[in-house]
Protein backbone atom coordinates (compact mmCIF):
# COMPACT_ATOMS: atom_id res chain seq x y z
CA UNK A 1 0.00 0.00 0.00
CA UNK A 2 1.18 3.57 -0.81
CA UNK A 3 1.59 5.95 2.21
CA UNK A 4 -0.44 9.37 1.39
CA UNK A 5 1.59 12.10 0.45
CA UNK A 6 1.74 14.73 2.83
CA UNK A 7 0.29 18.31 3.27
CA UNK A 8 3.24 20.09 2.32
CA UNK A 9 3.97 17.95 -0.85
CA UNK A 10 0.75 17.62 -2.21
CA UNK A 11 -0.15 21.36 -1.98
CA UNK A 12 3.25 21.47 -4.11
CA UNK A 13 2.50 18.95 -6.51
CA UNK A 14 -0.72 21.04 -7.25
CA UNK A 15 1.35 24.36 -8.06
CA UNK A 16 3.21 22.77 -10.88
CA UNK A 17 0.47 20.56 -12.70
CA UNK A 18 0.38 21.36 -16.25
CA UNK A 19 -2.74 18.67 -17.34
CA UNK A 20 -5.30 21.06 -18.54
CA UNK A 21 -3.72 23.10 -21.44
CA UNK A 22 -7.33 24.79 -22.10
CA UNK A 23 -6.98 26.20 -18.34
CA UNK A 24 -3.31 26.46 -17.97
CA UNK A 25 -3.66 28.90 -21.39
CA UNK A 26 -6.68 30.75 -19.17
CA UNK A 27 -4.93 31.47 -15.99
CA UNK A 28 -1.81 32.21 -17.74
CA UNK A 29 -4.21 35.06 -19.92
CA UNK A 30 -5.83 36.52 -17.16
CA UNK A 31 -2.99 37.41 -15.15
CA UNK A 32 -1.60 38.82 -18.02
CA UNK A 33 -4.18 41.28 -19.05
CA UNK A 34 -5.42 41.60 -15.57
CA UNK A 35 -8.04 43.78 -14.07
CA UNK A 36 -7.85 47.30 -14.51
CA UNK A 37 -7.74 47.67 -10.54
CA UNK A 38 -4.96 45.48 -10.03
CA UNK A 39 -2.97 45.89 -12.62
CA UNK A 40 -0.09 47.47 -10.65
CA UNK A 41 -0.09 43.44 -8.94
CA UNK A 42 1.21 39.85 -10.08
CA UNK A 43 -0.72 37.93 -10.50
CA UNK A 44 -0.38 34.00 -9.35
CA UNK A 45 -1.45 32.32 -12.27
CA UNK A 46 -0.59 29.02 -11.05
CA UNK A 47 -3.24 25.95 -9.70
CA UNK A 48 -3.78 27.05 -6.21
CA UNK A 49 -3.81 24.32 -3.64
CA UNK A 50 -6.22 24.24 -0.26
CA UNK A 51 -5.25 26.46 2.56
CA UNK A 52 -6.18 26.38 6.31
CA UNK A 53 -5.74 24.22 9.55
CA UNK A 54 -3.40 21.10 8.86
CA UNK A 55 -5.39 19.29 11.88
CA UNK A 56 -8.92 20.48 10.59
CA UNK A 57 -11.82 18.05 10.90
CA UNK A 58 -14.34 20.08 8.77
CA UNK A 59 -13.35 20.49 4.60
CA UNK A 60 -14.69 22.85 2.71
CA UNK A 61 -14.61 22.50 -0.85
CA UNK A 62 -15.14 24.89 -3.50
CA UNK A 63 -15.79 24.41 -7.24
CA UNK A 64 -12.45 26.29 -8.43
CA UNK A 65 -10.59 29.63 -8.05
CA UNK A 66 -11.57 32.72 -8.95
CA UNK A 67 -10.12 34.43 -12.51
CA UNK A 68 -9.36 37.92 -10.26
CA UNK A 69 -9.63 36.30 -6.84
CA UNK A 70 -7.63 32.94 -6.15
CA UNK A 71 -6.05 32.90 -9.92
CA UNK A 72 -4.63 36.36 -8.71
CA UNK A 73 -3.73 35.97 -4.97
CA UNK A 74 -2.74 32.43 -5.06
CA UNK A 75 -5.20 31.18 -2.04
CA UNK A 76 -8.44 29.49 -2.12
CA UNK A 77 -11.50 32.34 -1.82
CA UNK A 78 -8.88 35.34 -1.30
CA UNK A 79 -9.34 38.76 -3.06
CA UNK A 80 -13.13 38.58 -4.42
CA UNK A 81 -16.92 39.12 -3.28
CA UNK A 82 -17.04 35.37 -2.89
CA UNK A 83 -14.20 35.33 -0.23
CA UNK A 84 -15.46 37.68 2.50
CA UNK A 85 -18.80 35.88 1.84
CA UNK A 86 -17.81 32.99 3.13
CA UNK A 87 -15.04 34.17 5.63
CA UNK A 88 -18.10 35.78 7.10
CA UNK A 89 -19.59 33.01 7.78
CA UNK A 90 -16.50 31.10 8.87
CA UNK A 91 -15.94 33.91 11.36
CA UNK A 92 -19.27 33.98 13.07
CA UNK A 93 -18.66 30.18 13.52
CA UNK A 94 -15.51 30.01 14.82
CA UNK A 95 -13.42 28.49 11.72
CA UNK A 96 -11.77 32.21 10.91
CA UNK A 97 -10.45 34.89 12.93
CA UNK A 98 -11.41 37.46 10.21
CA UNK A 99 -14.27 38.01 8.54
CA UNK A 100 -13.00 38.76 5.83
CA UNK A 101 -9.92 37.36 2.91
CA UNK A 102 -7.71 39.91 0.57
CA UNK A 103 -4.35 39.22 0.67
CA UNK A 104 -1.34 36.19 1.91
CA UNK A 105 -0.48 38.53 4.43
CA UNK A 106 -3.88 39.81 5.84
CA UNK A 107 -3.38 37.65 9.02
CA UNK A 108 -6.42 35.04 8.05
CA UNK A 109 -6.02 32.13 10.21
CA UNK A 110 -8.41 28.92 9.84
CA UNK A 111 -9.40 26.65 12.51
CA UNK A 112 -10.08 23.46 12.49
CA UNK A 113 -11.17 23.81 8.71
CA UNK A 114 -9.44 23.47 5.16
CA UNK A 115 -10.52 24.83 2.42
CA UNK A 116 -9.79 23.38 -1.14
CA UNK A 117 -11.27 22.94 -4.86
CA UNK A 118 -12.52 20.32 -7.24
CA UNK A 119 -10.73 21.87 -9.77
CA UNK A 120 -7.51 24.12 -9.24
CA UNK A 121 -7.30 26.29 -12.27
CA UNK A 122 -9.79 29.27 -12.51
CA UNK A 123 -12.18 28.15 -15.60
CA UNK A 124 -13.35 30.43 -18.30
CA UNK A 125 -17.11 31.13 -17.38
CA UNK A 126 -16.31 28.92 -14.05
CA UNK A 127 -17.30 25.91 -16.24
CA UNK A 128 -14.77 23.28 -16.32
CA UNK A 129 -15.08 19.92 -18.28
CA UNK A 130 -16.01 16.86 -17.57
CA UNK A 131 -12.60 15.62 -18.50
CA UNK A 132 -10.75 18.89 -16.64
CA UNK A 133 -12.77 17.79 -13.35
CA UNK A 134 -11.66 14.25 -13.36
CA UNK A 135 -7.92 15.35 -14.36
CA UNK A 136 -7.72 17.39 -11.18
CA UNK A 137 -9.65 14.39 -8.99
CA UNK A 138 -6.37 13.44 -7.91
CA UNK A 139 -5.17 16.82 -5.97
CA UNK A 140 -8.52 16.03 -4.13
CA UNK A 141 -7.29 12.60 -3.32
CA UNK A 142 -3.95 13.74 -1.83
CA UNK A 143 -5.44 16.60 0.04
CA UNK A 144 -7.59 14.53 1.81
CA UNK A 145 -5.71 11.61 2.55
CA UNK A 146 -3.23 14.05 3.87
CA UNK A 147 -5.76 15.44 6.34
CA UNK A 148 -6.64 12.33 8.60
CA UNK A 149 -8.30 13.95 11.22
CA UNK A 150 -11.61 15.06 8.75
CA UNK A 151 -15.06 14.45 10.33
CA UNK A 152 -17.44 16.43 7.97
CA UNK A 153 -17.16 18.38 4.63
CA UNK A 154 -19.20 21.29 3.28
CA UNK A 155 -19.79 21.03 -0.34
CA UNK A 156 -20.11 24.93 -2.21
CA UNK A 157 -22.61 24.44 -5.23
CA UNK A 158 -23.33 21.10 -7.00
CA UNK A 159 -20.33 20.74 -8.58
CA UNK A 160 -18.04 20.79 -5.21
CA UNK A 161 -21.51 18.16 -4.02
CA UNK A 162 -20.49 15.47 -6.59
CA UNK A 163 -16.51 16.30 -6.05
CA UNK A 164 -17.17 15.27 -2.59
CA UNK A 165 -19.40 11.85 -3.68
CA UNK A 166 -16.15 10.73 -6.54
CA UNK A 167 -13.72 10.92 -3.19
CA UNK A 168 -16.37 8.65 -0.82
CA UNK A 169 -16.37 5.98 -3.97
CA UNK A 170 -12.44 6.47 -3.66
CA UNK A 171 -12.86 5.22 -0.22
CA UNK A 172 -15.17 1.95 -1.43
CA UNK A 173 -18.57 4.22 -0.38
CA UNK A 174 -21.19 3.64 -2.71
CA UNK A 175 -24.47 5.61 -2.19
CA UNK A 176 -27.43 4.50 -4.45
CA UNK A 177 -29.30 6.22 -5.35
CA UNK A 178 -26.64 9.33 -4.77
CA UNK A 179 -28.45 12.13 -2.86
CA UNK A 180 -29.02 15.36 -5.38
CA UNK A 181 -27.74 18.85 -4.38
CA UNK A 182 -29.71 20.73 -2.41
CA UNK A 183 -28.98 23.46 0.05
CA UNK A 184 -28.86 22.66 3.83
CA UNK A 185 -29.04 18.94 2.81
CA UNK A 186 -26.76 16.58 5.49
CA UNK A 187 -26.29 13.11 4.10
CA UNK A 188 -24.52 10.85 6.78
CA UNK A 189 -23.46 8.20 4.32
CA UNK A 190 -22.37 4.80 6.29
CA UNK A 191 -18.46 4.44 6.74
CA UNK A 192 -17.78 8.26 5.46
CA UNK A 193 -18.16 11.88 7.16
CA UNK A 194 -21.22 13.69 6.47
CA UNK A 195 -21.56 16.56 4.21
CA UNK A 196 -23.87 19.56 4.15
CA UNK A 197 -24.15 21.37 0.83
CA UNK A 198 -24.20 24.78 0.78
CA UNK A 199 -25.00 27.07 -2.35
CA UNK A 200 -21.92 28.72 -3.68
CA UNK A 201 -21.08 32.10 -2.47
CA UNK A 202 -20.88 33.72 -5.99
CA UNK A 203 -21.77 36.86 -7.02
CA UNK A 204 -25.00 35.07 -8.84
CA UNK A 205 -26.35 33.63 -5.83
CA UNK A 206 -25.56 36.04 -3.34
CA UNK A 207 -26.45 39.56 -5.20
CA UNK A 208 -30.24 37.67 -6.47
CA UNK A 209 -30.74 36.51 -2.70
CA UNK A 210 -30.87 32.71 -3.53
CA UNK A 211 -27.93 32.77 -0.74
CA UNK A 212 -28.23 34.89 2.26
CA UNK A 213 -25.08 35.57 5.20
CA UNK A 214 -27.71 34.02 7.65
CA UNK A 215 -28.37 30.57 5.09
CA UNK A 216 -24.50 30.01 5.04
CA UNK A 217 -23.59 30.83 8.23
CA UNK A 218 -26.95 28.46 9.43
CA UNK A 219 -24.92 25.88 7.28
CA UNK A 220 -21.63 25.96 8.92
CA UNK A 221 -23.23 26.22 12.29
CA UNK A 222 -24.60 22.56 10.99
CA UNK A 223 -21.24 21.61 10.40
CA UNK A 224 -19.96 22.85 13.92
CA UNK A 225 -22.65 20.62 15.26
CA UNK A 226 -21.34 17.47 13.17
CA UNK A 227 -18.19 17.18 14.58
CA UNK A 228 -19.42 17.76 18.09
Amino acid sequence: MVAPLSLSVARRRITVCQACPRLRAYCARIAQDKRPACRDETYWGRPVPGFGDRRARLLILGLAPGAHGANRTGRPFTGDSASDFLMAALQETGFANLPTSRHLRDGLKLTDAYITSVVRCAPPDNRPSGVEIAACHEHLQAEAAALPRLRAVVTLGRIAWDGYWRLMVDRGVTVKPRPKFQHGLICAPPGAPPVVGAYHPSQQNTHTGRLTATMLADVFSRARDLLG
